[in-house]
C-alpha cells in the first residue's frame, strides 16, 4: 500500500482554498487504496532550525530540539508520498512549511556525494527517496507567480532525495468561490484534481492535462482586479464598524 503524508500550512486549515485543492487530490489517491494521513502545521509545535548540527554528529539523526518533529520526521521517512501545501505568502510558502522543512536535515547523512553534478547529501538508509507533490493557491491572477515557490520545491527535492512528481497550482482561487456563488461550474477543475491523486498512485505521475485545467483561468484578468478592488473595499468598510 502506498504511504503519502500531506502537510497543510494554510492558516485557515481545512476552511482554505488550498485545502479544497489538496483534499480532492487526497480523495483520489484514496480511490486507490493509498494510506492517507493528513496534518495542519496550525496544529504542531515545530521551532525553527539552530543549525547546530547535533543530527550530524553527536548524535546522527536525531535532533536537539523536542517537539513535535520527533513524530514527524518518522512519518517523512516512512513517507512513498509526501505532499506539501502551501498558500503564497510573500511570493513563498508559509513560514511555519519552511520551519517543518528545514527541521527534515537529521533525514541526511553529514557526508557529500555528487548528484547530477550537483553536491547532495545522502539520504539516511531509513528515508525513503520517494515523491513530493506541492499543491499551492494564491490571489494573484497569473501562474507565473508560483515560480519562485516551484524553483524552491524543486531544489528541496533534490537536496532531499526525492522526486518531484509536479504541482497542482491555483492562481485567483478565490474566484471559483465567485463561480459557484454565480451558478458557474468548477466541476472539470475539482474532477481534474482528484483524477490526478487518482494517477499519481495508479501511474506513478499526474498528467499535465488534468494540471492544466486545476490552473485554467476562471475570470478575465479585468473582471478579476475589478472584483478583487470591490471585496478589499467591501473588507474595509466592514472592518470600520467594528
Amino acid at each position: 500500500m502506498v504511504k503519502v503524508l500531506a502537510i497543510n500550512s494554510s492558516p485557515r486549515m481545512s476552511k482554505g482554498t488550498t485545502a479544497l485543492i489538496l483534499n480532492l487530490f487526497l480523495e483520489g489517491m484514496k480511490e486507490k487504496d493509498a494510506e492517507i494521513e493528513k496534518l495542519y502545521t496550525q496544529k504542531l509545535n515545530i521551532k525553527p532550525c539552530t543549525a547546530c548540527f547535533n543530527c550530524w554528529f553527536p548524535t546522527e539523526g536525531e535532533c536537539s530540539i523536542r517537539d513535535d518533529m520527533d513524530d514527524i520526521l518518522p512519518k517523512i521517512a516512512e513517507a512513498d508520498i509526501l505532499v506539501v501545501a502551501s498558500p503564497l505568502y510573500i511570493d513563498g510558502i508559509t513560514g511555519p512549511m519552511k520551519n517543518l522543512i528545514d527541521r527534515m536535515l537529521p533525514l541526511l547523512e553529514p557526508f557529500v556525494e555528487l548528484r547530477n553534478g550537483h553536491c547532495r547529501h545522502p539520504l539516511r538508509v531509513y528515508s525513503k527517496p520517494g515523491k513530493v507533490v506541492y499543491v499551492a493557491t494564491c490571489a494573484w491572477w497569473k501562474l507565473d507567480n508560483f515560480d519562485p515557490m516551484i524553483l524552491y520545491m524543486k531544489a528541496m527535492c533534490a537536496n532531499m532525495g526525492r522526486e518531484f512528481a509536479g504541482a497542482l497550482l491555483r492562481p485567483h482561487a478565490s474566484a471559483m468561490m465567485y463561480l459557484k456563488a454565480t451558478g458557474k461550474s468548477v466541476d472539470d477543475i475539482i474532477n481534474a484534481a482528484k483524477e490526478s491523486g487518482r494517477e499519481l498512485i495508479e501511474n506513478g505521475k499526474i498528467s499535465s492535462e488534468n494540471l492544466k485545467t486545476i490552473s485554467r483561468e476562471l475570470v478575465p484578468l479585468d473582471e478579476y482586479i475589478q472584483l478583487f478592488n470591490q471585496g478589499m473595499e467591501e473588507s474595509i468598510k466592514s472592518a470600520r464598524k467594528r
